[in-house]
C-alpha cells in the first residue's frame, strides 16, 4: 500500500512517537492487527465491535491541506480530507478510484478500510500559522464524507474547526452526516469569526431506493431534520441533490415532493446534477444496477456509452428543463448572494451552445486560483462534478 505520501514514516504498532498527539498515544480501545505492523508509514490498525465490518488505518500525516488541482473552477483553493474511503457506501460515489492510490480497490474496501489522519488538526493548526498562509476558504467534504460513522469513534472535526476559525479561515463542509448535529454551537460560534458554509447532500427521496444505493447513510428524513437544527441554531444551509439518477430519481413525481421538503427543512438553495460515472466507479454501479434494477441497464448503457463518464447532452438537457422550473417554484434557486441578481438557472439554450462558467459565491472571493497539480495520492481528485448543460452556468459549489 502506498502509504508514505500519507504519513510520517514507518512507525510500529504501539509505538509512542514524539510527534503523535495525546489522542494518539492514548489510544482508542479497538482490536489491534498485528499481522499488518510492518505496513510502511501506519500507526495501528484496528477494529471495534461498535463498527463491524469496518478496518481502520491508523496514519500520522505529514499535512492537512490540500491544493485543488489546477484549473478547477471551484471558488476554494484548499481541502482538508481527515479520512480516506467512506462508510457511507454510495454506490454512486465519484470518490471510489481515489482509494486506488492506496493500492485499495474502489469497491468494497472503500467502504469498509478507513485510513484516519489522527494527527490532522495539530498539523493543520501548524500549517495555518505560517506566515504564508492566505486564509482563502477551506472545504471539507470533496473526497469522502468528514461526518462518516468513522467520525463518531475519532471526532477530528471540531478540533480541525476550531483551527480553521482561530486563523480566520473561511469554513465550508459538505456532509451526508447527521453528526453535523454534534458540532453545530461550534460552527454557530465560529460563524461569528469567519464564514461558514454548509450543505446537506440529498438525492433521493424514495426510502427504500435510498437504503440501497446509499446502505451507510442516514435516512432522507434524519438529514432533513439535520437540515432544520442546523437553521435554528442560526446557519444557512443548502442542499446539493447530487446525483440525479436517470429512470430512477428524474421524475417530476420524485423531485417535486423532494424539493418540497428541502424547502420546508429551510434550505437556502438547491444544486443538482445527473449521475457522473467515471471509470473507477462505472463497474461498481453497473454490478448494483444488474443485481436492483437489471431492466435499466440497457437504458444506462445507451446514457452513459463506453468510456463516457457523463450522461449524453440530450439527457442532460432533458434533466434540466424538468428540474430547474421545479428549483424555482420552491424558492431554492441560488441567489448569488448580495449585489448578485444573476439567474444561475437561466432557460435551456439550444443544444451546441457553449456553456459559460458558473458564477463564484461571495463568500469564496477571493480563492486563489491556479493552484499546482496535486502529486498522485489521490489525495484532492474527486471534487464534486455537476452538470454543465449548454447555454447555462454551472451552479455554484463552495
Amino acid at each position: 500500500m502506498r502509504w508514505n505520501g500519507q504519513s510520517a514514516g514507518a512507525i510500529r504498532i504501539g509505538s509512542k512517537q514524539a510527534n503523535a498527539p495525546s489522542s494518539v498515544t492514548a489510544a482508542l480501545p479497538g482490536l489491534e492487527l498485528a499481522e499488518v505492523a510492518a505496513m510502511p508509514g501506519h500507526l495501528r490498525t484496528t477494529r471495534a465491535p461498535e463498527f463491524a465490518g469496518m478496518v481502520f488505518h491508523e496514519v500520522l500525516a505529514k499535512s492537512a491541506l490540500n491544493r485543488v488541482p489546477q484549473g478547477s473552477s471551484m471558488p476554494f483553493a484548499w481541502t482538508i480530507n481527515p479520512y480516506r474511503g467512506c462508510s457511507h457506501a454510495c454506490v454512486y460515489c465519484f470518490a471510489r478510484g481515489s482509494h486506488q492510490y492506496l493500492d485499495f480497490d474502489a469497491g468494497a474496501d472503500f467502504d469498509s478500510q478507513i485510513v484516519v489522519k489522527v494527527n490532522v488538526a495539530e498539523v493543520l493548526g501548524r500549517e495555518l500559522a505560517k506566515p504564508s498562509w492566505g486564509r482563502d476558504m477551506v472545504a471539507l467534504g470533496t473526497n469522502t464524507d468528514p461526518y462518516q460513522r468513522a467520525e463518531g469513534r475519532y471526532a477530528l472535526l471540531p478540533g480541525i474547526i476550531e483551527a480553521l476559525a482561530a486563523r480566520e479561515t473561511p469554513i465550508s463542509i459538505l456532509t451526508k452526516g447527521t453528526l453535523l448535529r454534534r458540532d453545530l454551537p461550534l460552527l454557530a460560534e465560529s460563524s461569528k469569526r469567519v464564514p461558514v458554509e454548509l450543505a446537506m447532500s440529498i438525492a433521493v427521496g424514495d426510502h427504500a431506493l435510498q437504503q440501497s444505493i446509499e446502505p451507510g447513510t442516514p435516512t432522507t428524513r434524519a438529514r432533513l431534520e439535520t437540515v432544520a437544527a442546523a437553521r435554528a441554531a442560526g446557519l444557512e444551509v443548502d442542499v446539493f441533490v447530487m446525483p440525479v439518477l436517470p429512470h430512477l430519481t428524474d421524475t417530476a413525481r420524485h423531485l417535486e415532493p423532494l424539493l418540497r421538503d428541502i424547502r420546508d427543512a429551510g434550505a437556502r438553495s438547491v444544486m443538482y446534477g445527473a449521475l457522473h460515472l467515471r471509470s473507477a466507479v462505472k463497474p461498481w454501479f453497473f454490478a448494483w444496477l444488474g443485481r436492483e434494477y437489471p431492466d435499466l441497464v440497457p437504458a444506462y448503457q445507451r446514457l452513459y456509452p463506453g468510456a463516457s463518464s457523463k450522461a449524453t447532452q440530450a439527457y442532460r438537457l432533458e434533466l434540466a428543463g424538468r428540474i430547474r422550473p421545479l428549483i424555482r417554484k420552491y424558492g431554492l434557486e441560488f441567489s448569488g448572494g448580495a449585489g448578485r441578481s444573476r439567474d444561475p438557472y437561466p432557460p435551456v439554450a439550444a443544444a451546441g451552445a457553449r456553456a459559460p462558467r458558473g458564477p463564484v459565491s461571495p463568500r469564496g472571493a477571493g480563492t486563489r486560483r491556479g493552484a499546482r497539480q496535486l502529486p498522485s495520492t489521490g489525495e484532492g481528485a474527486a471534487l464534486p462534478l455537476w452538470d454543465e448543460v449548454p447555454g447555462a452556468p454551472a451552479p455554484t459549489l463552495f
